[in-house]
């Protein structure tokens, strides 16, 4: 795997699977549990991690099948995508975060500002996962 073995966490299928992945689920899913109480803020929350998560998904498998050894520039694209996915992800962040100060004073109370909190806990994680590995690949 190269220099990507920092950020591949192997599991017991000997499978890698990206942590900006996993937590980008997590903002996904912590997201989708919440009664939205502000759809475009939390829409475009979802938006950019699902679609992070799928274009992720892509470039891993496209990298374990060897696509990487056929290009040249496999370390420029690898880099451009995660430095702007990272900017999209501090976009979804700041938004989450807006939402979760905003689910302070909704009806359903505790579990939602509970759920909102941790959905900007991970989103703020996964920008800086994407930030970090587009400037491992950078300077590699």
């Amino acid at each position: 795997m190269g220099g990507k073995g920092l950020f591949l966490i192997s599991h017991s299928s000997e499978a890698p699977v990206c942590p900006w992945q996993l937590c980008g689920t997590w903002v996904w899913i912590l997201v989708a549990a919440t009664s939205v109480s502000l759809p475009l803020l939390q829409g475009w929350v979802m938006y950019v991690s699902l679609t992070s998560w799928l274009i992720s998904l892509l470039l891993l498998l496209s990298y374990l099948l060897g696509y990487h050894r056929n290009s040249e520039n496999w370390k420029v694209l690898d880099s451009l995508y995660h430095g702007a996915t990272a900017i999209l992800y501090m976009s979804a962040a700041v938004l989450q975060a807006n939402a979760t100060i905003n689910s302070e004073l909704d009806i359903n109370g505790p579990l939602n500002y509970q759920l909102n909190s941790a959905a900007s806990f991970f989103a703020f994680l996964t920008t800086f996962l994407y930030i970090l590995h587009a400037f491992s690949i950078y300077y590699q």
